[in-house]
């Protein structure tokens, strides 16, 4: 289906990688990982043919159908949701052109002309708009939403209508990236059946351990300028990265043994008239050896200790009778809820069901119409938002900014928990008002981190993050002696720390007192998963 030959790619000067060779064979599922930077979405791009290599070939087979993804869309016109997803008002006609163009060129047997008019074949299909519909159910919209301009709705939303009709051209080759971005929970988890069950090769590139887990079956990772393969899933890969280091490091230290030892007699016998032919012979044997480089080690998550928060009383919080509407929009009435000190809850269920709403209600950063919020002793609130920049001083750098909250720390350590937040060498120095949204809820994270409160509330906080970064978070808050509600829809974040879950649905609030896997085994399965958190 897809070969790649010896690539080699220079991006700024640098090489991302040399003689890179593999192939996708249909029904494969691969994940690309490496490092930020380490040129994933640059060979995408080759892929693609939106971007010459420097060497090399990439080869597929001619009556292969290639869908994308990219991590961010274009803009969207007047069309509406269902337009979007069909493709009827700016894929369709730009298919239809193209065609024409080929057609006129005398170009009708190039492989060109036949993805084009699979692709057309495929969003002009009678159906289609009967399996757009259930793609974009899958992906959370609710059947309101199908008809509303597309532009009205968030740029997460729009990427879920270009991903619905993705799935519906149902390409023999999908290259993802970052999939699981825009999606919450229900979406994912819908996605990540949909695609364990699709007949056409997945080449994914995500930082979501535990989606990764469930799908692939092969890594390819991009490595000190080579592709590296690897059979299994993610976790698989961990270990057989871990076990080729340590094999590859025995080896590097065998040569450079042998090496030192040859090196030893030439220093010592080669002014020696009767040990000198020995002695160059030695020097020869060194010559000839195919030197071993030192293996790079794997990185790892950085584990730093988080401060413990003072400790506050048994019952942390409680809400009593909260009624809480927006408009005519009635979200919830007669709300009852205590979370007590040290739980670890996660808020799972459909989207719009008020999860955030409720954090907020938590947190006292919005206004019910009805009810008592009552604080427990000695609670200190600290409510993290992903869109959440109005704590930060613009006129501070973020190094800066860390000091301030946490004083007692040694630069060095705060050093050290940036880096592993993705601020490197001169980023730290940035001024905060420059920072992008991302950057922005990274900063922020931080600040929690290094001053954390004894009430911790935390709206989807792995987003931004990759995924040696979403791990560092995890063994941070594991040690975390707080109390903590959170939003996710990292499913191994959520399994690592969680140890309560709140189902939330339609202004009603079930509770189980165990953690996630708990959660699913009291709603039947796995496979019932959708329909479970779904449930009224």
């Amino acid at each position: 289906m897809l070969i790649i030959r010896d690539l080699k790619m220079t991006f700024g000067g640098r090489t991302l990688f040399e003689n890179a060779s593999f192939q996708v064979n249909y029904g494969d599922r691969v994940a690309l990982v490496g490092p930020n930077g380490a040129g994933k979405s640059t060979l995408f791009s080759i892929i693609l043919k939106t971007r010459e290599p420097d060497a090399g070939t990439v080869e597929r087979d001619e009556w292969t159908m290639v869908g994308y993804l990219p991590q961010e869309g274009e803009a969207v016109g007047d069309e509406t949701v269902l337009d979007v997803a069909t493709g009827r008002v700016d894929e369709l006609p730009r298919l239809e052109k193209r065609l024409h163009e080929l057609e006129k060129a005398g170009e009708v047997s190039s492989p060109e002309y036949m993805e084009t008019h699979a692709k057309h074949d495929k969003l002009n299909d009678p159906q289609v708009e009967t399996l757009a519909k259930k793609m974009l159910r899958g992906l959370g919209y609710r059947e309101s939403d199908l008809n509303r301009p597309a532009k009205e709705m968030s740029g997460g939303w729009v990427m879920r209508a270009r991903l619905a009709r993705l799935l519906v051209m149902e390409p023999d080759l999908l290259l993802l990236d970052e999939p699981t971005n825009h999606l919450d929970l229900l979406s994912l988890l819908w996605l990540q059946q949909y695609l364990k069950n699709y007949s056409g090769a997945v080449l994914l590139i995500s930082h979501d351990r535990q989606f990764m887990d469930e799908i692939i079956t092969q890594v390819q990772e991009i490595q000190e300028r080579k592709l590296i393969a690897y059979t299994g899933n993610y976790t698989d890969y961990l270990r057989q990265r871990e076990e080729r280091y340590e094999q590859q490091l025995a080896a590097w230290k065998n040569q450079q043994k042998e090496i030192s030892a040859l090196q030893e007699f030439i220093d010592r016998f080669r002014a020696v008239p009767s040990k000198a032919s020995q002695a160059q012979s030695k020097l020869k044997q060194i010559e000839r050896l195919e030197l071993i480089e030192k293996p790079m080690a794997p990185r790892k998550p950085f584990r730093f200790q988080i401060p413990q928060p003072p400790r506050g009383g048994q019952r942390a919080i409680s809400l009593e009778g909260i009624h809480m509407a927006y408009g005519t929009h009635q979200v919830y009435s007669g709300l009852d809820l205590t979370i007590e000190r040290g739980e670890r809850t996660v808020l799972v269920g459909p989207n719009g069901a008020g999860k955030s709403t409720l954090l907020k209600i938590l947190a006292g950063v919005v206004e019910f119409q009805k009810g008592v919020r009552d604080l427990g002793h000695n609670a200190k609130i600290g409510y993290f938002s992903q869109h959440r920049g109005d704590s930060l001083d613009p006129e501070k750098t973020v190094i800066d900014e860390v000091l301030a909250c946490a004083p007692g720390m040694r630069e060095d350590d705060v050093r050290g928990i940036l880096g592993s937040f993705l601020f490197r060498k001169d980023d730290i120095y940035k001024k905060t008002a420059v920072l992008s949204g991302g950057e922005k809820s990274r900063l922020n994270l931080i600040k929690f981190l290094v001053d954390p409160p004894n009430l911790l509330l935390m709206d989807e906080p792995t987003t931004h993050l990759d995924i040696h970064t979403v791990e560092s978070l995890t063994l941070a808050l594991e040690r975390y002696e707080g109390t903590l509600v959170f939003i996710s829809h990292d499913v191994h974040f959520i399994r690592h720390l969680a140890t309560k879950v709140l189902h939330v649905n339609a202004g009603q609030i079930t509770p189980y007192a165990g953690n996630y896997d708990y959660f699913l085994e009291k709603t039947h399965s796995l496979e019932d998963e959708r329909s479970a958190l779904t449930a009224g």
